[in-house]
């Protein structure tokens, strides 16, 4: 469903350096998800025990922060994040552990957040702080399989192409940690799980494979998953799937109870925040939704042709945004970038050289695949500088080497660790005359 948010009309906000507006707007989107926005107002009353904070994910330490500094004393917890994910807290220790596949870091961090809800009683709360990217960083294999085989399926499902919903169903039934079974360890302590969603739909029981929530998905869905993405899985993982105990607990269980769950930033925040940004500066606003997913390249020609439509039609400076996440189906070795970068190098070449339009495409925490960059840039004159410099896009892209392509022009977003995490943003510029009056670079 298109959303349609219309601006002043005015010519004159539009500047000579879209890159330099296209970022200004991906900053107003990274505001308004940030934990210490967010996280306070969600917070719910002291309890009359003790207070336990755990938490896993790309934003679990700024969430654990924005508690600290809103929360009286006797808190205790531990939280895990990504490698350089971390930041400095007083009561909640914070550990770095591998992602996005699982190490021993993140196997080691997930026995002290079992640890740390074991013994509590139920005038005691847990309070769970959770962000994507807590499934590599919570990673307990269900009994019977190493943490080399739980490493194989990952890197496997992650190379296929599958949707994160499918990704996670799966790694739920392989974890004694996830789809629930973490809440099940902190019984009878109340438990309240905050959640910053970066999954398309924002259903909290997918988001780091949700182990304080019941799960929906079942242990049949698991095995098909692999099957569908013709993943043959290490022995002891498919002796574990065919087994009773490899089920999770599900909603409506009378023995799960969860007194509090609450998404408290999503995409359409940090994309309502964008468009407010760009509104106000006189630009029309098309929101094509925040829950897009599909090939990166196809989403990206997709929406190529969009920005050409809009182009033809008469009218003052329009922006397209969208949020989602797209995947990427690695065939043969992979290259540098990700699936914002990939989906940007198939918009720009779908442009087929049209003046006029400019474009970013990032993740939200940062962090694009296999880079050091949150995503890319495309100016109008891309294709002639990367020509000039004797790049071939359309070989590049197909080498998935789209990350290298945009570094070479100076191109690529980097941000470092944002410590929040909504997923994708995207966002395209179209200039009411077809071109900038001044110069893009």
């Amino acid at each position: 469903m298109l959303c349609f948010v219309t601006g002043l009309g005015s010519n004159a906000a539009m500047t000579d350096d879209p890159a330099r507006l296209l970022r200004s707007l991906f900053d107003a989107a990274l505001d308004a998800v940030a934990a210490a926005r967010c996280v306070p107002r969600h917070l719910p009353p002291p309890p009359g025990g003790r207070t336990v904070v755990i938490g896993a994910g790309k934003a679990a330490a700024s969430m654990a922060q924005a508690v600290e500094r809103h929360w009286p004393d006797g808190l205790t917890g531990v939280v895990v994040v990504p490698y350089g994910h971390g930041a400095d807290c007083a009561r909640i220790h914070v550990i770095e552990a591998g992602h996005p596949l699982p190490d021993e870091a993140g196997a080691m961090a997930a026995d002290r957040v079992l640890a740390a809800v074991r013994g509590l009683g139920p005038d005691d709360l847990v309070l769970a702080l959770i962000s994507g990217g807590g499934s590599a960083l919570l990673v307990r294999p269900a009994p019977g399989i190493s943490l080399a085989d739980k490493r194989a399926v990952t890197a496997a499902l992650l190379r296929s192409g599958a949707p994160i919903a499918a990704i996670n169903a799966v790694r739920k039934h392989l974890s004694a940690i996830k789809g629930g079974r973490l809440a099940q360890a902190a019984r009878p302590a109340r438990l309240c799980t905050l959640v910053v969603s970066d999954v398309p739909g924002d259903d909290p029981a997918t988001v780091a494979s949700g182990p304080t929530l019941p799960d929906p998905t079942t242990t049949a869905e698991a095995r098909a998953i692999l099957a569908r993405y013709r993943i043959e899985p290490p022995p002891s993982v498919a002796a574990w799937l065919a087994s009773a105990a490899a089920e999770t607990p599900k909603p409506g269980d009378p023995m799960f109870h969860v007194d509090k769950a609450a998404i408290v930033a999503r995409a359409a925040d940090a994309l309502d925040a964008a468009a407010a940004a760009a509104r106000a500066r006189g630009i029309t606003v098309t929101i094509l939704g925040d829950a897009i997913e599909g090939e990166a390249r196809a989403v990206g020609e997709a929406h190529a042709r969009l920005a050409l439509d809009a182009a033809r039609r008469a009218g003052g400076p329009q922006l397209i945004l969208s949020g989602g996440e797209t995947t990427v189906t690695i065939t043969g070795a992979a290259g540098s970038g990700g699936r914002n970068s990939e989906y940007l190098l198939a918009f720009g070449l779908a442009l087929g050289g049209a003046q006029g339009i400019a474009a970013l495409a990032a993740d939200s925490d940062g962090i694009d695949g296999a880079s050091q960059a949150a995503g890319a840039l495309w100016r109008p004159d891309s294709l002639a500088r990367a020509r000039a410099l004797g790049l071939d896009p359309a070989a590049m892209l197909a080498a998935h080497r789209s990350g290298e392509f945009f570094a070479r022009l100076n191109d690529a977003l980097v941000t470092g660790p944002t410590r929040t995490n909504v997923n994708d943003v995207r966002a395209a510029l179209i200039a009411a005359d077809r071109r900038w009056s001044g110069a893009t670079a």
